[in-house]
């Protein structure tokens, strides 16, 4: 199976939505190699700290919101459960 690294990364963008605060800091337990590959992106800052989060550019930040809204919201925008 041929992985497409592209999808990887907009999908832990996506996640990094979910921790995200209002500094642009989200926690970075992900795969240190899609975290390499976001910030050589532009969207995040260099994951390479023994800070347990990292920093969301402008661009990435936004990026992270739109995608965590394609992927997660229900299509009508109305909370079922």
């Amino acid at each position: 199976m041929e992985i497409d690294e592209d999808k990887i990364d907009d999908c832990v963008l996506a996640l990094l939505f979910l921790t995200l605060d209002r500094d642009h800091r989200a926690w970075k337990g992900f795969d240190w190699a899609v975290l390499q590959r976001l910030h050589d992106k532009g969207y995040i800052g260099d994951p390479v700290s023994k800070a347990k989060s990292v920093w969301l550019t402008e661009e990435g930040a936004a990026r992270s919101r739109a995608l965590f809204e394609a992927y997660f919201s229900k299509p009508d925008g109305k909370d079922r459960t």
